[in-house]
Parts: C-alpha cells; sequence; structure tokens
C-alpha cells in the first residue's frame, strides 16, 4: 500500500532537483524547468495531504497553482524570446549587465 510518506518523500526528491536545477543551471530555459519542477513537487504534496485527509482543498490549491504556472510559462517563453532576439543568448550569465 502506497501510504503519504511515499508521497511526500517522491515531492521531496522533486523539490530537491529543482533547487539543484536552478542552483546551478546557466541558460534561463533550464531554470524555468527547474522552477517547474518545484510547482510539481508542491502540487504533489497538495493532492497528497487532501488525498488522505479526506478534503479537496488541497486540489483546489492545486488547481491555482496550476492556472498561475501555465501564466509564469507563457510570460516566462515571451521573455525567452525577446532576450533571445535582442542578445543572441538566453544565458543566466551573460545577462547580469543589462543593459538595452
Amino acid at each position: 500500500m502506497i501510504g503519504l510518506g511515499h508521497y511526500l518523500f517522491l515531492s521531496g526528491i522533486l523539490f530537491s532537483v529543482g533547487v539543484v536545477g536552478i542552483t546551478i543551471s546557466r541558460s534561463v530555459l533550464k531554470i524555468l524547468l527547474s522552477l517547474e519542477l518545484l510547482l510539481a513537487a508542491s502540487n504533489l504534496s497538495f493532492v497528497a495531504f487532501s488525498k488522505f485527509n479526506g478534503d479537496y482543498t488541497g486540489q483546489l490549491i492545486v488547481f491555482f497553482v496550476i492556472l498561475v504556472a501555465a501564466a509564469e510559462v507563457a510570460i516566462g517563453l515571451a521573455i525567452i524570446v525577446l532576450m533571445y532576439r535582442r542578445l543572441s543568448t538566453i544565458q543566466a550569465d551573460d545577462l547580469k549587465d543589462l543593459k538595452w
């Protein structure tokens, strides 16, 4: 039987991979993907607690998190396209002195 601990362990692994991806990656696209892993880990925790507590509050929060994540992806990708058109790079190190 899969219990709450299994879900939280998987959520912790996803969150750890996301944090490591944000801290060591140099590409803005990889940073956005790692941020999505962080959101997926928190969503998994919300759904697991919601299931094991028997209420739907966590699932409602996950719905709003998914809405915010979709908006974040759309805006983030638009910013990445704009950066690539203007600077011909999406490396985070090259964006330190961002003066357009």
